[in-house]
């Protein structure tokens, strides 16, 4: 099989870290993204700043309905904010004019949810940071293998 080094565009950026574990898992460009854009579970990266998603590779479900994986894909990214865009932070809350008309607004909804969130507009951009296959089902709010971790730190006392 032929693997396709994936190009930077205008929403994804991929650093040389992901696009090595990716050829050493046989992972796609189309299936990091798929497992960005529809992960099974979403939970606070590691690393500062990230977020960690997986998707299981291929569903198995039992005698009662449940469903069950036995290996998991995992995907590392961070958003990169655009020159000239708003954080949160800096969202004016002012233009409400009281409480009441914040919490029935979308924006609500978004500041609230806006550490774990894909902001899917063109002041975003999603850096992938590595991507590996994890065996079995990994424990919640700790989903990064070991050996990820060292590599990680490596690379940080690089940059």
């Amino acid at each position: 099989m032929q693997f396709n080094i994936p190009k930077d565009n205008d929403k994804y950026q991929w650093t040389a870290h992901s696009v090595m574990k990716m050829r050493q898992y046989g992972l796609s460009a189309q299936r990091v993204l798929r497992v960005v854009r529809a992960p099974h579970r979403k939970e606070e990266g590691i690393v500062k700043k990230t977020v960690a998603v997986m998707q299981p590779v291929s569903f198995k479900t039992d005698k009662e309905g449940k469903r069950t994986w036995g290996s998991e894909i995992w995907v590392m990214y961070q958003l990169r904010r655009s020159v000239g865009t708003m954080t949160n932070d800096q969202f004016p809350i002012s233009n409400f004019k009281n409480s009441k008309q914040l919490k029935n607004s979308k924006i609500d909804k978004l500041i609230q949810n806006s550490k774990l969130n894909i902001f899917n507009s063109a002041s975003q951009k999603i850096r992938i940071i590595s991507a590996w296959k994890y065996p079995g089902v990994s424990p919640k709010n700790n989903p990064v293998p070991e050996d990820i971790l060292r590599e990680l730190e490596e690379l940080d006392d690089v940059v």
